[in-house]
């Protein structure tokens, strides 16, 4: 399929309803024509204003409408931030993303948000934001500082969004992607599996994404983390095939973007993990906590990197060009046939 097909949702809907096989050749096939498929790039996030947001999103233990336990506190300092940045790259990062539980940043806040996008990029890092809407000028601002990435997840459907979030239109989503591309960032959009959703709203999410005038450079497929005290606590659990099934179709449909395993990797066994990644995931969060909810510690992510033969992608300071990666890569697998054959000849 071309990479820039004009997709329906009854195309999506026919891509879930192959057989799962089937769905996985399809989906490596297409992910080994643009991704060495034994990297893995590798990100850290960090909550740097955690708590008392103003909107309802049903899953979030963030918002001030739920009573979940949750400590709210204030805007981290710029060398908070930045220390946690050195401590993420030291552990094998390369893309610091940092999260602010707000509707929208205020104007006061912006000098700080740019100083750390700026001492971020100091550390030869890639950045990332979470921070709600943004006006045109804010997206400015920040793309100004250097930030590479914006994250504006979708989360589902435009069909089933209004029963999971009142305080925020999906148009309004839209927009601050419109704004966030227009402004020269790359974007980061994608959605939560197990919201109640049906197979059909997991479908149409992927649409939306797939048509955009370009498609998001990243994008997260979250598994709902159940929280306590928020509406959706007691949801259904995912069946483990439907949330693989949804990493395959988003790398089929979104075939040159990076396709990551965010929220709900701790509830994963490690098989799950290994058929999301043979089904075209090829970015994960790494660390102990994802924003307020549990993810695994690092050395279980390089245990399993290393059962399955998967290596963290370097940054192009670290491994050069990409012409470079690709004679890398190459001398690597051969490297590796080689000591097959040599083992069983």
């Amino acid at each position: 399929m071309a990479d820039r097909m004009h997709w329906t949702v009854s195309l999506a809907k026919a891509l879930f309803d192959q057989p799962l096989l089937e769905l996985l050749f399809e989906a490596q096939t297409a992910h080994r024509q643009h991704f060495n498929q034994r990297q893995v790039q590798v990100s850290t996030l960090l909550s740097i204003k955690t708590g008392a947001c103003p909107e309802d999103c049903k899953y979030c233990p963030q918002s001030s409408r739920y009573k979940t336990g949750l400590e709210s506190e204030r805007l981290m300092q710029v060398t908070q931030v930045l220390e946690g940045a050195r401590k993420a790259k030291a552990a094998g990062s390369t893309r610091f993303c940092m999260g602010a539980a707000w509707k929208n940043p205020h104007e006061r806040d912006m000098p700080y948000l740019q100083q750390m996008v700026q001492g971020v990029k100091a550390l030869g890092m890639e950045t990332c934001m979470t921070l709600g809407m943004l006006e045109d000028s804010q997206a400015k601002r920040l793309a100004h500082a250097g930030l590479d990435y914006y994250n504006h997840n979708l989360d589902t459907s435009r069909a089933f969004y209004d029963s999971i979030i009142t305080t925020r239109s999906y148009q309004e989503r839209l927009d601050t992607l419109e704004k966030v591309r227009n402004a020269g960032i790359k974007v980061c959009s994608g959605g939560i599996v197990g919201l109640g959703e049906s197979a059909d709203d997991r479908a149409e999410l992927l649409v939306h994404l797939a048509n955009m005038p370009k498609p998001p450079e990243s994008v997260p497929i979250n598994m709902l983390v159940k929280v306590q005290g928020t509406p959706l606590a007691d949801n259904q659990d995912i069946d483990p095939f439907d949330f693989i099934r949804t990493i395959g179709v988003a790398r089929i449909m979104m075939p040159t973007s990076y396709v990551r395993l965010s929220a709900g990797r701790e509830q994963m066994n490690e098989q799950t993990q290994a058929m999301c990644f043979m089904a075209g995931a090829n970015s994960i969060f790494y660390g102990c906590k994802l924003l307020t909810t549990p993810n695994p510690e690092e050395d279980k992510d390089l245990r399993l990197f290393r059962k399955l033969g998967l290596n963290p992608q370097l940054t192009t300071a670290e491994y050069g060009d990409t012409q470079q990666q690709q004679v890398l890569s190459e001398q690597l697998m051969q490297s590796d046939r080689d000591q097959f054959y040599n083992a069983a000849f």
